[in-house]
């Protein structure tokens, strides 16, 4: 169970790092109360992790699907480059959050 509450710590991470695009520097109000409590449910779910999974695992783990998700959204969504090189990287991040999950 502790797993699914990391994935979804970092799924929210994704979240607050892509909203954190749209404060303008936390000069827009609404996207930066949306940005905080993103960040608050992330941090809360990542602690809540912690319970079972080792605290280097867990933080690898949900800054790697962080990373990977607003990359994602990055190309999918905000028109950013794909390059072979970028879509390499993001496969040896997967990789390495695999590896995380295996020998952890």
């Amino acid at each position: 169970m502790n797993w699914f509450i990391l994935v979804v710590a970092g799924l929210f991470e994704t979240a607050w790092a892509v909203s954190l695009k749209y404060t303008e520097g936390f000069t827009k109000l609404m996207p930066s109360v949306l940005t905080v409590t993103l960040m608050a449910v992330s941090f809360f779910l990542l602690s809540s992790s912690l319970k079972t999974i080792p605290v280097g695992t867990a933080y690898a783990v949900w800054t790697g699907i962080g990373a990977l998700g607003v990359a994602l959204i990055g190309i999918f969504f905000l028109h950013e480059p794909a390059g072979i090189g970028r879509l390499v990287s993001l496969l040896l991040v997967v990789t390495g959050i695999a590896g995380l999950k295996v020998f952890a």
